[in-house]
């Protein structure tokens, strides 16, 4: 049965291509690319390619997966920003490439102004996990620690600018506290000095910290998603505890270049919301901690707008550099 937002979305596909049934026999007629800006393995290449697989069966042509990893996707979104706008080679944006536009104005590329909306794909929420020797059980309990000492209350994150590190300012900014932050290069030293209590609190995404919470190794407080989780569905949200409007997510979803036919983008768009459609594409993306996102080319791009503008504030107010 098609659910009420897979109809919304599929039918904001097809406004934006009347002449969308002359042109499905012109395109695709060749395979087409997704670029990926971090590594295989990762969470968004995982969603993508589970995705691309779908979308190649409904579109008839293969769907394949280039990763190109580096600067925090901004080789990747370069890559497709300069390419042609034919709607086979396309970029998968993350949160990492909302908070470039404030921390690497030089180096990211100006996704409003490069890239053409198609669809979201999916979020892995981040959990807000503290280490047992943390006398904490709530995020009220937490907040009233840091209060007490300022500054005393380590935090880990996988980097600097990283949707760990502004979740946890974030969190700080809407709750009046301070937490020192702790960057690591990348989320695997971070978790490992969480673990052994060298840093007692971080916002980690959910696949990385769930076998943790769930050996008793962490316990986690609530989720930085703005509704519960399937992955967790019992652990809170921020915003229950009073931070209302708190959320943040490793968010992910297909663009292309800003010129490319409205038609193509409402084929590509109608693809991705029948992949979100299938059991099977369901079923891989609850079991790597996913929750998949159903928002077509107008909505997705007013989320991106929405994401660049939260975190050029936090950015500008918490006074980020990138190193």
């Amino acid at each position: 049965m098609i659910s009420r937002r897979f109809a919304a979305a599929l039918g904001a596909a097809l406004l934006l291509a009347p002449g969308i049934v002359a042109a499905q026999d012109a395109y695709p007629s060749r395979p087409i690319k997704m670029v990926v800006g971090f590594p295989a393995g990762s969470t968004t290449d995982v969603a993508s390619r589970i995705v691309a697989q779908h979308m190649s069966t409904t579109l008839g042509q293969p769907v394949v997966v280039d990763n190109r990893p580096g600067a925090s996707s901004n080789t990747a979104a370069g890559v497709v920003a300069n390419g042609p706008a034919d709607g086979y080679t396309l970029f998968v944006t993350t949160i990492a490439n909302t908070i470039n536009e404030s921390l690497q104005p030089s180096a990211a590329v100006d996704l409003a102004k490069v890239f053409a909306p198609i669809a979201q794909i999916g979020s892995v929420p981040n959990i807000l996990v503290v280490h047992p020797s943390l006398e904490v059980v709530a995020v009220p309990e937490l907040i009233a620690a840091a209060k007490k000492t300022p500054g005393r209350i380590t935090y880990a994150s996988s980097g600097i600018g990283t949707s760990p590190h502004l979740s946890g300012e974030l969190f700080s900014m809407m709750a009046d506290i301070k937490m020192l932050h702790v960057p690591y290069k990348g989320s695997s030293p971070a978790v490992t000095d969480l673990l052994s209590g060298q840093v007692l609190v971080m916002f980690s995404p959910a696949s990385t910290v769930l076998p943790h919470i769930k050996s008793g190794k962490l316990k986690a407080l609530a989720v930085t998603s703005a509704k519960r989780t399937e992955a967790a569905p019992d652990l809170p949200t921020i915003a229950e505890f009073g931070l209302t409007g708190f959320e943040t997510s490793v968010w992910f979803g297909l663009e292309a270049p800003k010129a490319t036919p409205p038609d193509v983008i409402a084929k590509l768009s109608v693809a991705v919301a029948k992949a979100q459609q299938a059991p099977e594409v369901r079923e891989q993306f609850k079991a790597q901690g996913i929750d998949i996102v159903v928002a077509g080319p107008e909505a997705f791009g007013r989320a991106i707008q929405s994401e660049v503008e939260k975190w050029a504030q936090v950015v500008k107010t918490a006074g980020i550099k990138a190193q």
